[in-house]
């Protein structure tokens, strides 16, 4: 796990998520692949908005302690990562992206996209059958599936 600051503390508990982690990856690889594209400006930054707005929302809706507020959150973040494909296969399809780039990028974004989804799902199931509480737990694991364990790559 890369640790991005040395400073700790409840609130910054997102930073430990597979899902959070991967999808500052994603960023990093979108932005990397499209910053010096010769493309509209105005385009370039929508997708760039795109990727970094998944691991800023997962973030926003962990830092109001609210599973319902988390959910929601974590929904407008499933919502960035298909706007984010979405452009991204438009570049490819107008050949302003590599086959190997899109590849690259779809391959990760898939990976946070299970993941997000494992997530909603494991939230949604602590709501609907009244095994959460209204605050986010700080043992992880509550939040993880067997299917994809900590680091895992699927």
């Amino acid at each position: 796990m890369k640790e991005y600051t040395v400073r700790k503390n409840i609130n910054r508990g997102y930073m430990k998520l597979d899902v959070w982690q991967l999808a500052m990856q994603l960023y990093k690889l979108v932005w990397q692949i499209v910053k010096d594209l010769k493309i509209d400006f105005k385009l370039r930054a929508q997708i760039i908005d795109a990727a970094q707005s998944v691991s800023s929302n997962i973030a926003e809706g962990y830092s109001r302690r609210s599973i319902n507020e988390y959910i929601q959150h974590l929904y407008i973040a499933l919502g960035s990562l298909s706007e984010t494909l979405t452009r991204i296969i438009g570049l490819k399809e107008t050949n302003q992206i590599t086959d190997e780039q899109f590849e690259r990028i779809d391959i990760l974004h898939y990976e946070v996209e299970n993941k997000l989804i494992r997530l909603i799902e494991s939230l949604e199931k602590k709501k609907n059958d009244g095994t959460w509480i209204n605050r986010i737990s700080e043992e992880f694991t509550e939040y993880t599936s067997n299917e994809f364990s900590a680091g895992e790559k699927k």
